[in-house]
């Protein structure tokens, strides 16, 4: 049995409308299922365009290519559109924030979970019959239709429920990039949202949502369709399918606002995530005063922060030793006087060896300084050279040598350091060691700095 659906909806983009008409052809063996929400005649509202995205190409997929998706809302429900490869190309930059179309034409089907957060057993194609006409007209329709959970009852969910969650922007982390098993280079962010349980939460956004994102203004945030993680206590992350609005035209943005405004601001927040270490996650930022202030290190476990600072001094001393050549071994090597170099931990001798750098360094802010270790890859960034070439000049030019420890002294460094109290010959001392050292981004320091003023000026 085949049954013909016309009908016609009007689709709005996030504070507006788009006009949408759909003629649908649906296949049916045994039943005629009722038209799911948002597919019935009568207005309705996007509330989420996806970027186009590129699609794995395997034999004999016709969809092999790119795509694009969007939200669509009414009274009645919500579904989500698909676009792919022709149609991203033909529809993707007409669809824009606020604007009214008339679209005919689409393929209704049975949704797949696994892409989509909408709450509908069915979705939307637009194919190469489809078009998309601007439209004039408006309506009042809902933004989105969420269902908001209080960040203080996220521990009462389960690991990789998909949920829908509003709240503050309290703060937010610098942008990373992080390299994927397939050599992919993917954009991250991490922010933590407040509401008024008190309550904090970490949210991990992706891509071009992480390079976008604003918080330096604490905005109220909203995302649709954000996973759950158990991951260090409670975390969210907003996936592709996820939908994130930026101070939304919703009234529980607007009564966040207010209570933010009025006494938020003042509230430290309870965090359902703990400050994680080296591998990611929260961002630990101290100072070296609060370093000492804090006791950081003195617990069972190593504690790391992140820490703006300065280089006042380079201890060149030692600072360069002769390694075993393998690939995986990094240990220092016996000269044997005979031309050959032997590794220990081998246990074989070889005709060359590798320089490698352990630099000590002594680094300062507004507040105190902290001496600490830096190995090859962060005394390589601090310097300005790799191991080889400064080995070759300490033999070769010793004053061109000590000239790089000169000129590399008060620049001024992101530094993600590990901290932790160490006992030897019956004395205990914190033991500093930099895991990783960057240029400073002062767009986004900037932005933490204004951040921290506001806190400062309730």
């Amino acid at each position: 049995m085949r049954l013909s659906l016309h009908f016609t909806l009007l689709l709005a983009v996030l504070g507006s409308l788009i006009s949408l008409s759909l003629s649908l052809a649906l296949s049916l063996s045994l039943f005629s299922p009722p038209l799911p929400p948002a597919a019935n005649k009568g207005p309705s509202r996007e509330f989420g365009k996806k970027t186009p995205s590129a699609l794995p190409s395997t034999p004999g997929d016709s969809h092999a290519g790119k795509l694009f998706s969007m939200e669509i809302v009414d009274e009645s429900g919500e579904i989500r559109i698909t676009g792919f490869n022709q149609e991203v190309d033909k529809f993707y930059n007409l669809i824009e924030v606020g604007k009214v179309y008339y679209m005919s034409k689409g393929t209704l089907k049975i949704a797949n979970k696994q892409y989509s957060s909408t709450k509908n057993d069915y979705e939307m194609t637009l194919n190469g019959e489809s078009s998309i006409i601007p439209c004039d007209d408006a309506s009042d329709l809902p933004v989105a239709l969420c269902s908001f959970v209080a960040i203080s009852d996220l521990a009462s969910h389960e690991k990789d429920a998909v949920l829908d969650v509003i709240g503050v922007c309290k703060s937010v982390d610098e942008l990373t990039r992080l390299t994927t098993k397939a050599s992919r280079e993917v954009s991250k962010r991490t922010f933590n949202l407040m509401d008024q349980s008190g309550c904090t939460v970490s949210v991990t956004l992706w891509g071009e949502e992480a390079e976008n994102f604003d918080g330096s203004a604490q905005p109220i945030v909203a995302i649709k369709g954000a996973k759950l993680s158990d991951f260090g206590g409670r975390s969210l992350s907003a996936s592709f399918s996820s939908t994130v609005m930026i101070n939304p035209d919703l009234p529980e943005a607007f009564k966040l606002r207010g209570w933010y405004d009025k006494e938020g601001h003042a509230v430290e927040g309870q965090s359902l995530t703990e400050a994680r270490g080296s591998g990611g996650g929260t961002t630990n930022w101290k100072t070296l005063s609060d370093v000492k202030t804090e006791h950081l290190g003195h617990g069972d476990k190593a504690d790391y922060f992140n820490s703006i600072a300065t280089i006042v001094y380079l201890r060149k001393e030692n600072c360069l030793y002769q390694a075993c050549p393998s690939p995986d071994c990094n240990k220092k090597v016996v000269d044997q006087q005979n031309g050959m170099y032997r590794c220990e931990k081998c246990d074989k001798e070889f005709p060359n060896f590798k320089y490698r750098l352990i630099l000590s360094a002594n680094i300062a802010d507004y507040g105190d300084n902290q001496w600490v270790t830096c190995f090859q890859e962060s005394a390589e960034a601090i310097l300005g050279q790799n191991a080889a070439y400064l080995g070759q000049l300490k033999d070769s030019n010793e004053a061109a040598f000590e000239e790089i420890f000169q000129q590399a002294n008060f620049h001024t460094f992101v530094f993600r350091s590990r901290v932790k109290l160490e006992t030897y010959n019956d004395e205990s001392r914190i033991k500093a060691t930099v895991m990783d050292v960057k240029p400073v981004d002062h767009k986004e320091y900037s932005k933490r700095l204004i951040m921290n003023i506001r806190k400062m000026a309730v």
